[in-house]
């Protein structure tokens, strides 16, 4: 007689045979699995006491305040600014921030702290590399601080880096025109340059050109300084314009107000010139009305510049540390933990991938003929 329950359980078994090499490997070789993990995690430890230490320095200081100028508009607008796309505006520290990790502050650290030596390099471009993998410079949006993290192997290399940013580049903005008082000082300063040099050429040249009697009958100091008088202050007009057109509209009080007296001094040089257009002008009033002009207007723009300076001090451009950078007394890195808690998965990943490579190899020559023979008996009962 045939056995009815044969044909049923067949496909059953195969299933479970075709299942079960997966579970049978994990029960096999579980203490794998456990114990490499921890064996790989203790032999990290040891090996994190190779890894050189490294020391973090940080310092923090207050940039610049500059009153009524960007963050005064964006604050304004409230929640407008967001819908206009003022969350991404770039405030004036941002700027500095920029400013501090540019190639320019990079070079002067590298030169002053001597760092292609102490990098190991050989090339300014691998020690700026380097430089900018171990400086970190974060901006606080809620109190405007900026802070300065510097990872160095030295300690006291790391709290002299984080002190020579700061230093770096408060010299470094020393040299540019960043606040409005700053500009109107840079813009007066290049008008009193020119001025100056126009003045000694006008002075040289009066002195050259002699003094006659039908000078002396025209009477031509008054006239002279009348007229340089009126034309310095429409060049000082036209400059404050200038400098008020740089940071205000052409609709503005202020630009309008200027644009007004300028028309109106411009109204009282023609008339002046016509005046005067039908006397006979020596050589000498010329050039004396040249040189009273340039004298004056000398004298307006060094006033105007001596005012931008007074404006860029009252406006604060010094840089306020807040947190001096001092030598760490921990390290802070590597985080031994972290190393071991990185090797035990590690060696878990790999066992667990010896585990399925062991899994899929093919079973041996030996093992298979055991089942054909196992199997044969079961044909012939059939």
């Amino acid at each position: 007689m045939t056995n009815p329950t044969t044909p049923s359980t067949a496909p059953s078994t195969s299933a479970t045979a075709s299942a079960s090499p997966l579970s049978s490997l994990v029960q096999k070789h579980w203490r794998v699995i456990a114990i490499a993990p921890i064996g790989i995690a203790l032999l990290a430890l040891p090996v994190s006491y190779l890894i050189p230490p490294t020391f973090t320095a940080r310092t923090s200081f207050l940039p610049p305040q500059t009153p009524g100028g960007t963050n005064a508009a964006v604050a304004s607008l409230g929640a407008l600014a967001n819908l206009a796309g003022g969350g991404g505006m770039k405030t004036p520290a941002d700027q500095y921030v920029a400013l501090m990790q540019s190639a320019t502050v990079q070079e002067r650290l590298i030169e002053r702290f001597k760092l292609l030596e102490a990098y190991d390099v050989k090339l300014k471009i691998d020690a700026r590399r380097e430089l900018q993998q171990n400086v970190r410079a974060s901006l606080s949006k809620r109190d405007g601080i900026i802070a300065v993290e510097v990872d160095d192997r030295s300690p006291e290399r790391a709290a002299a880096l984080a002190n020579g940013h700061v230093e770096e580049l408060a010299k470094f903005i020393a040299t540019l025109a960043i606040t409005e008082a700053q500009q109107r000082r840079v813009f007066f300063d290049n008008l009193l340059k020119t001025t100056q040099a126009k003045l000694s050429a006008a002075q040289e040249a009066l002195q050259a050109s002699g003094y006659n009697a039908s000078a002396l009958r025209a009477e031509p100091k008054a006239a002279a300084e009348i007229y340089a008088k009126l034309k310095a202050e429409i060049t000082s007009a036209e400059a404050r314009l200038t400098a008020a057109q740089q940071s205000l509209s052409s609709s503005a009080p202020e630009v309008m107000r200027q644009a007004a007296l300028v028309a109106t001094l411009r109204k009282e040089l023609n008339i002046n010139e016509s005046s005067h257009s039908s006397t006979s002008q020596t050589d000498y009033i010329t050039k004396y009305r040249e040189f009273k002009y340039q004298e004056t207007l000398f004298e307006l723009f060094a006033r105007q510049y001596e005012t931008a300076r007074v404006d860029e001090a009252r406006e604060g451009g010094l840089l306020q540390v807040i947190d001096v950078a001092q030598p760490p007394e921990k390290k802070s890195a590597p985080k031994r933990s972290r190393v071991m808690i990185a090797a035990y998965f590690i060696g878990l990943a790999a066992a667990i991938l010896w585990l399925l490579l062991r899994g899929r190899r093919p079973a041996p020559l030996s093992n298979q003929q055991n089942g054909q023979t196992e199997d044969a008996p079961q044909v012939e009962q059939n």
